[in-house]
């Protein structure tokens, strides 16, 4: 395992982070001062300022419905952040991905680095799937238009949709990217605002049953409005 991956596990810092403290000469192997870029097995003795590093007995992955109101953040300067919904033993689990403030549903927290970064690179080509409602109805031209791509400040974006009830506001939208707020600036360059954001499901992963603010493991335990 790779140095900067073992100190973000075992820190709950990010890897950018991690890196930050072993060039500051913060991060010793075995008594010596260690490089950027240094691999660690099962029995390197990993210190921070002279304090152990041990790695988390296992990797935890958790399914949480963001309410809206909530920022992906630990800290919400003024707002609600996810934090306060999990206990204090999960204050380490790292999001994967965003939704922002206003947006609700999935969130996939872990402490597994790899696993975060298989989730999230563009390569797994995983759907993501949202519920979406429009201030008006979405007109068949507009549609056939967000579906053939259009050309955002960041590049093309191109959305699949259905429309689920008989005013053409409600929608079911599919994606495989993750920009920054790329649903609402697509509907945004048409004349349209997004109202309602909710994440259903991203790859293999959905809500299923789970009611706004709880959370799960993939183990199965679940915490209903567990506030610590």
């Amino acid at each position: 395992m790779r140095l900067n991956a073992f100190v973000a596990r075992s820190t709950g810092v990010s890897r950018r982070k991690a890196d930050e403290l072993i060039k500051q000469g913060r991060i010793s192997v075995d008594g010596q001062t260690a490089p950027v870029g240094q691999i660690v097995n099962s029995i390197s003795k990993v210190a921070l300022d002279d304090k152990p590093l041990v790695l988390p007995a296992k990797s935890t992955l958790i399914l949480l419905n963001k309410p809206v109101g909530y920022v992906v953040s630990r800290e919400g300067q003024g707002s609600k952040t996810i934090y306060q919904l999990l206990p204090d033993s999960m204050s380490k689990l790292k999001p994967v991905g965003r939704l922002d403030k206003d947006s609700s549903g999935l969130l996939i927290l872990t402490d597994d680095g790899n696993l975060a970064n298989k989730l999230m690179h563009p390569s797994e080509d995983k759907n993501k799937v949202y519920a979406v409602t429009l201030d008006r109805p979405l007109t068949q031209k507009d549609k056939r238009a967000i579906e053939k791509g259009l050309l955002l400040e960041d590049g093309i974006s191109s959305l699949s949709i259905d429309i689920t009830d008989k005013d053409c506001r409600k929608l079911r939208v599919v994606m495989s990217e993750g920009r920054n707020r790329q649903i609402r600036r697509t509907f945004f360059s048409v004349g349209y605002r997004v109202v309602g954001l909710k994440r259903i499901s991203m790859g293999n992963f959905s809500l299923g049953k789970l009611n706004s603010g709880e959370w799960k493991s993939l183990g199965g335990q679940e915490s209903v409005n567990d506030r610590k």
